[in-house]
C-alpha cells in the first residue's frame, strides 16, 4: 500500500491543476488517471475559449472565479509556457429578441465586472469584422476574452505537478473507497492507495467515483456536440471569436482564431451521450450555422471533425444546475462534480479552491521550494 496526504482522482484539467496547486503546500501527492495519459475525456475536446465573465449568475462561484481567473490567464500562461492568443469576442445578433439577450448580458457583464465590456451597433460589429452575414442589428464585445490550446493547457498543468513532486500514476482504474478514521483507502486495479484526503476530478464519472463512499445529490447526464476545424489558409476568417445568439432563442454558435491559427467550429448538442464519435446530423448543424453566420467561408477548407462529450450535472429531480458544484460529504473528501462552461476557463482556480481547502484541513505548511 502506497501513503500519500492526497491523491487527486481524475487526470483531466481540473485534476492537474488540483495537483499542482497542491504543490504550494508541503503535502505528498499522488495524481490518479484511469487512462494512458492525462487530458484523455472531457479534456481533449471543447471549444478552447478563456470566457470574459459575463454570462454567469452575479455572486455565484461560476461568476465570481471566471472573471478573476481570466484577468490571471496571461500569467498563468506565461508559468508554464503554454500559448494564449486574447483575441477578443463579439457576440451577434440580428432581431430584437436576440438583441435583448444581448443587452441583458451587457447589463450583467457590468454588474460582474468585466472589463472593457462594450455594446456595439451592428454597423460596429461589420467594421470590425466585414466577413460576418450583413443585417447584424447589435454585438456584445469583450476584449478579455481569448484562446488557448486546452491539451497544451493540461499537460503543462501536469507536467509542473510532476515536476514539485506529484507522483503520476497512468492506467490506474479507481474500484472502490473506504473510510476508517482519518484515512481514506482506494482500491484500484494496480495496487492501493492510502490518504488522509481525496479530491474527486473524475470528469464524466465523478459521480459514480464520491458514490463508491459516500451518496451524492448531484448526477452527471453527458451531452455530446460535433467540431469542425478548418486550414489555416482558410481564406475570409474572423480575428475574433465569433459568437451567434440566434433569435429563436435556439442554440447559438461559436467560431474561434485557434492559437495554431486554423478556425474551430460549433459545437452542435446532443442529448445523453457518452461516445466521442461525430453524427451527421451534428456536422450539418455546424456547417449549417457556419454558413448562415459567416458566409465568405469555404466550407470546403474543412481539414477534421471531432466530438465532444460534456458533463450536465443534474439534480435528482432531473433539473439542471447553473453553477459549478463542489461537494464536500465528509472531512477530507472534495468531488468537483459536473463543472461544465467554462471548466476550462476556471481550471487553475478551481484547483486553487479546493487545493486550499486540502491544505486548511491538513494543517499543511507552505512549500517554500513550489516552482510555478
Amino acid at each position: 500500500m502506497q501513503s500519500f496526504d492526497v491523491v487527486v482522482i481524475g487526470g483531466g484539467l481540473l485534476g492537474c491543476f488540483a495537483a499542482r496547486n497542491l504543490c504550494r503546500w508541503d503535502l505528498h501527492i499522488a495524481l490518479i488517471e484511469a487512462r494512458e495519459d492525462v487530458c484523455t475525456g472531457i479534456s481533449r475536446a471543447n471549444t478552447a475559449i478563456i470566457y470574459p465573465g459575463y454570462d454567469h449568475k452575479p455572486g455565484t462561484l461560476k461568476a465570481e472565479m471566471t472573471v478573476r481567473t481570466n484577468e490571471e490567464f496571461d500569467r498563468l500562461c506565461r508559468e508554464l509556457d503554454v500559448s494564449f492568443h486574447r483575441c477578443g469576442s463579439l457576440m451577434v445578433s440580428y432581431g430584437e429578441q436576440a438583441d435583448a439577450v444581448l443587452r441583458r448580458k451587457y447589463e450583467n457583464g457590468l454588474t460582474m465586472g468585466v472589463p472593457e465590456l462594450r455594446l456595439l451597433s451592428g454597423e460596429e460589429a461589420m467594421t470590425m469584422e466585414p466577413c460576418l452575414s450583413p443585417g447584424v442589428t447589435s454585438a456584445l464585445y469583450a476584449p478579455t476574452a481569448g484562446t488557448v490550446n486546452p491539451w497544451e493547457l493540461g499537460i503543462a498543468a501536469c507536467e509542473n505537478a510532476v515536476t514539485n513532486g506529484v507522483k503520476l500514476c497512468l492506467n490506474t482504474r479507481v474500484l472502490g473507497i473506504s473510510h476508517t478514521a482519518d484515512v481514506y483507502r482506494i482500491e484500484t486495479d494496480q495496487e492501493v492507495f492510502s490518504a488522509r484526503a481525496v479530491i474527486n476530478c473524475a470528469g464524466l464519472c465523478a459521480d459514480r467515483v464520491q458514490e463508491l463512499v459516500f451518496s451524492t445529490p448531484v448526477h452527471i447526464a453527458p451531452d455530446g456536440a460535433d467540431y469542425l476545424i478548418l486550414d489555416k489558409a482558410t481564406e475570409n476568417k474572423p480575428t475574433h471569436i465569433i459568437q451567434y445568439e440566434p433569435e429563436d432563442g435556439g442554440k447559438g454558435f461559436n467560431a474561434v482564431p485557434t492559437v495554431e491559427g486554423s478556425l474551430l467550429l460549433g459545437p452542435s448538442e446532443r442529448d445523453n451521450e457518452t461516445d466521442f464519435a461525430v453524427s451527421e446530423k451534428g456536422l450539418s448543424f455546424v456547417y449549417e450555422r457556419a454558413g448562415r453566420v459567416l458566409p465568405g467561408l469555404d466550407l470546403n477548407e474543412t481539414i477534421r471533425s471531432f466530438a465532444a462529450v460534456r458533463p450536465n450535472p443534474q439534480r435528482e429531480d432531473g433539473s439542471s444546475i447553473g453553477s459549478f458544484v463542489i461537494e464536500n460529504p465528509a472531512p477530507g473528501f472534495w468531488s468537483l462534480i459536473g463543472i461544465k462552461t467554462p471548466g476550462l476557463t476556471c481550471a487553475n482556480e478551481l484547483g486553487s479552491y479546493v487545493a486550499e481547502k486540502a491544505a486548511e484541513q491538513l494543517n499543511a505548511g507552505c512549500n517554500e521550494g513550489f516552482d510555478p
